[in-house]
């Protein structure tokens, strides 16, 4: 039997030895990630740019070192994994060359082209008709973010003057322009339908717009944020801004009443400015003239400097 001191002895021994054990896969551990992150991995990109819908085969693609710390999410290390005798693969979206080829820009093993592939989860594609002026002349690409407006007739309605614009959706993804976005030339392709990602709520918004009036595209700027106020513009905003181009509140308002709001402020300008006062003329003077004679009774005669009056059917008077 082994005394007290030979059992704390060999605890303690074994102790000591997990305590080295520990600190010896420690440092290896930190040695070997030093050294993979040091490392690089050969990663599979793109010899030449793909375009949506473009085969993916073996002289499209190259392998390039990549930093092990740096290798992107969904990247293909090997020819094996990217590219399988006797099925297809083809690109969902533009890929620049020597961008990497991620497993999300590409279709699944044996799959085609497919607009799904592409979205989101809880997202729809939903198409709309365009045209060259409505499709911003074809330089709507996809990827790109566009607004969408509706003009339509206001509800009840049939006078055209009575038409209206609105924002109906802001910030949305172009999916797809047609099948092809260019020309062979490179040059832009006016496109007849534009593929859009959105929510099922505005799919059914834009399936309704499409019946009661036109639709167009506005193309933004990247990364640039909604504008929480969106305005209707109807026919009466389109003339020249009588506030001397300053942006006036509340538009589509002033739009609505425009002759009222004109009349105002033609009763306040008269209001603030006086009107002048009228000039007095004074009239020239008349010169004196002699009072009438009453020539019925006498008439004056002068001799000289004498003067008689002489009273008709009587005798001169002194």
């Amino acid at each position: 039997m082994m005394s007290r001191q030979t059992m704390i002895a060999l605890a303690g021994a074994l102790v000591l030895g997990l305590i080295a054990v520990i600190f010896a896969n420690s440092y290896l551990n930190g040695a070997q990630q030093k050294a993979y992150a040091r490392g690089t991995t050969r990663v599979a990109v793109a010899a030449a740019p793909l375009a949506y819908g473009t085969d993916i085969t073996p002289e499209k693609i190259r392998f390039v070192d990549y930093p092990n710390t740096s290798i992107p999410p969904g990247a293909f290390t090997n020819q094996a994994q990217l590219i399988v005798a006797g099925k297809k693969r083809v690109a969902l979206m533009p890929i620049a060359i020597n961008e990497p080829i991620l497993n999300g820009k590409i279709s699944a093993i044996g799959e085609g082209a497919s607009i799904a592939a592409l979205l989101p989860e809880g997202m729809r594609a939903a198409s709309v008709r365009i045209n060259d002026v409505s499709g911003v002349a074809g330089f709507v690409q996809p990827n790109d973010s566009v607004d969408v407006l509706i003009t339509r007739q206001l509800p009840g309605e049939t006078n055209a003057n009575t038409q209206v614009t609105d924002v109906l959706l802001q910030n949305v993804r172009v999916i797809a322009i047609d099948q092809e976005s260019k020309n062979a030339d490179g040059s832009p392709k006016v496109a007849k339908t534009a593929t859009l990602e959105v929510n099922p709520i505005d799919s059914q918004k834009l399936a309704l717009a499409q019946q009661v009036g036109d639709l167009s595209l506005v193309l933004r700027k990247p990364g640039e944020q909604n504008n929480p106020v969106v305005e209707t513009v109807s026919m009466s905003d389109l003339r020249y801004n009588m506030y001397g181009g300053a942006r006036y509140p509340a538009p589509a308002v002033v739009g609505s009443l425009g002759g009222a709001i004109s009349g105002a402020m033609t009763k306040a300008a008269a209001t603030v400015a006086p009107r002048p006062r009228p000039v007095r003329r004074v009239a020239a003077a008349k010169p004196a003239v002699a009072p009438p004679v009453d020539l019925g009774k006498q008439i004056q005669v002068y001799r000289g400097t004498k003067s008689d009056q002489v009273k008709l059917g009587g005798e001169y008077g002194g």
